[in-house]
């Protein structure tokens, strides 16, 4: 997403118009949800998708217009204004025209890509009026509203979470989270780790690699990271400050820098915490932070063996077990 808002941006400078569709709300078997944008250019060329198919398509013709408009698809056959999808269920996307030259529509750009950049909470805010998207601004978590709109926090109270969120009294707003500020913490850089970081990034979480080993705490291992810090493993708090938003995903070199982690994880507030290992090694270290004094529902929040179950042997197999598994949990469909 940070790449669209650079490609809107620049294409402002040029002295050139765009179009950003958003889809503001879904139903049934939509191919994607409410928060997935696409820009669309004066020559053509996309960024990003909507789910692809006869939506994307036509939703790439209706921007041509350049023009702001909102529209609503029906997923179902022989239905009024059927695109022949047979999926069921609707699709609603706001067009937003992006008028070129625009001082502060590129300084929302600027606003956005910043927010990615500093990793804090922010949210692409759209006003619609009768209908019509007619104002865009940024607004960041302790900063407020960016750009000089005139929408106001009060507008959008209630509106900013961790998922796209549409109001119903008019105007209506649309909330679309465009940046995060949590982390996910992999302790352990071994093979999975190598294969895990970069598939996490790619869609979309900030990742940092902690080790005990100097070998293997090495930038060129992680150039997706954000960080890759060697770290005592007995004492994390001296390398890294977890917040309740971030996530932990554990996988050292031993079971004991394991139980280590997990004794001082636990210990704090997470979103998330994630363990690789068998069954048998999972009763055992159950019993270890019990002794601890860890207690039973906080050891019941840990997500092991970690990954969803789809039988992943190699490194790979089951990063793509844990990406699929962190993916769900930060949609809210944990399937615990």
């Amino acid at each position: 997403m940070k790449n669209l808002f650079e490609l809107v941006k620049a294409a402002l400078q040029r002295g050139e118009d765009a179009v950003l569709c958003s889809i503001i709300s879904s139903s049934g078997s939509s191919p994607r949800s409410s928060g997935a944008m696409m820009a669309v250019f004066q020559d053509g060329q996309t960024s990003e998708t909507i789910g692809g198919g006869a939506v994307e398509l036509e939703s790439i013709r209706i921007a041509r217009a350049f023009s702001s408009c909102i529209h609503e698809f029906k997923l179902t056959p022989n239905a009024e204004e059927d695109i022949g999808m047979i999926c069921g269920g609707d699709v609603t996307v706001c067009f937003y025209r992006l008028c070129a030259g625009d001082d502060r529509l590129i300084a929302v750009m600027d606003a956005a890509i910043d927010s990615r950049q500093r990793h804090t909470d922010a949210w692409l805010v759209t006003r619609i009026s009768d209908g019509i998207p007619d104002e865009i601004d940024v607004f960041e978590s302790g900063s407020g509203i960016i750009c000089g709109s005139d929408i106001k926090e009060s507008d959008i109270e209630g509106l900013s979470s961790t998922h796209a969120k549409l109001s119903y009294e008019e105007p209506r707003f649309f909330v679309n989270p465009i940046s995060r500020s949590e982390t996910v913490y992999v302790f352990g850089g071994g093979h999975v780790a190598q294969e895990l970081v970069p598939l996490i990034v790619h869609v979309g979480f900030h990742a940092v690699v902690l080790e005990d080993r100097p070998e293997f705490a090495r930038r060129e291992l992680f150039p997706d990271a954000d960080d890759v810090m060697l770290c005592n493993f007995n004492d994390i708090a001296a390398s890294v400050r977890i917040k309740a938003s971030d996530y932990a995903v554990v996988m050292t070199h031993g079971h004991q820098s394991d139980f280590e982690i997990q004794c001082q994880v636990l210990r704090l507030e997470t979103f998330y915490i994630g363990v690789i290992g068998s069954r048998h090694k999972i009763a055992a270290t159950r019993e270890r932070l019990l002794a601890a004094g860890i207690p039973e529902a906080r050891i019941s929040d840990v997500h092991t063996p970690i990954g969803l179950d789809i039988s992943a042997e190699t490194p790979a197999e089951i990063a793509i077990s844990i990406a699929s598994e962190l993916i769900a949990v930060r949609a809210g469909k944990d399937s615990r």
